[in-house]
């Protein structure tokens, strides 16, 4: 145990300091916005450094394999379409969910994606938006889910597994010792607070960034059972890079055809999106409790 958890201890240092250090590098060089071309290609190294971290732990400080202990395997099962799919489906839910709270209000015409973009965009490049969106073939929010579900599985799985072979490759092999829910919870923490300095900038949650850094904690350590039961049942931390993958890619989803609230209140890292994702882990128990062939989790 002792051996587990200082090598989970020196990975995670590792973590921070490779991803924190690079980003206030970037940061006092290029102090470029949120919303610029620029920090995007940031976040996307951002995102490599578990995978850099894991790969220095494992080969470097102890010398022991990647493939098989990290769970890298492209053997497909029905976990990889699961991870694929899932996403989608708790958006979806989120978009409903945002529904429910008071002042939020549908919107086909997408008013107010218009309004939250109104602090980056002049007035007439969002005229200019409107014009191009009437153009497209299908609704903005079809389209989405399309490419998203097309960059899911694939651009963004490539950027996801820079994160999952440290999550959910190393940390979570070195924590299994603790239970699924202990191990889940604890690597959901990690993994939140390690994306606090982008939230600060004012990455997901641009009017409350502070706030955010909670929400986005809460958000994780929510979401890790999920991606910690696709790992362990694909037997492969593949499938949760396309879940990682499809979820950055359709998160936009549940807030596309919204109207009013925060980004505290509606999507899928907010108050919505929280409700939802609690309610997929009471799903998660009861199918692994009731339904499951082999179940996974154990009472400790």
């Amino acid at each position: 145990m002792f051996k587990r958890l200082q090598k989970a201890g020196i990975f995670i240092a590792i973590t921070f300091i490779l991803s924190w250090g690079w980003f206030y590098l970037f940061s006092g060089i290029f102090k470029a916005g949120v919303n610029t071309s620029l920090f995007t290609a940031m976040a996307i190294v951002y995102m490599f450094m578990p995978m850099l971290a894991a790969i220095i732990v494992q080969k470097i400080i102890y010398h022991e394999p990647l493939k098989e202990p990290l769970g890298i395997s492209f053997k497909i099962n029905r976990w990889f379409f699961i991870a694929w799919l899932l996403p989608v489906i708790l958006a979806f839910a989120a978009l409903g969910m945002g529904l429910l709270i008071p002042g939020v209000e549908w919107s086909w015409e997408m008013e107010g994606m218009y309004a939250r973009f109104q602090e980056n965009l002049s007035g007439e490049q969002i005229e200019r938006m409107k014009a191009q969106t009437a153009a497209l073939p299908l609704h903005p929010l079809w389209i989405g889910l399309l490419s998203g579900l097309a960059a899911g599985a694939t651009i963004n799985a490539v950027a996801g597994f820079g994160e999952e072979l440290g999550w959910r490759g190393l940390l979570q092999k070195e924590l299994g010792f603790l239970g699924f829910w202990r191990s889940s919870l604890v690597i959901g923490l990690i993994w939140g607070i390690w994306h606090a300095p982008i939230i600060l900038q004012g990455y997901n949650y641009p009017q409350h960034p502070q706030a955010g850094v909670f929400y986005m904690v809460y958000f994780t350590m929510l979401y890790a059972p999920i991606f910690s039961y696709i790992r362990l049942k694909a037997k492969s931390v593949i499938a949760p890079a396309i879940l990682h993958g499809s979820l950055n890619a359709t998160a936009g989803i549940s807030i596309m055809t919204l109207k009013g609230g925060t980004d505290l209140s509606i999507g899928l890292t907010g108050l919505a999106g929280l409700l939802v994702l609690f309610l997929a882990n009471v799903g998660l128990y009861i199918f692994d409790r009731f339904l499951a062939k082999e179940p996974l989790m154990s009472p400790r």
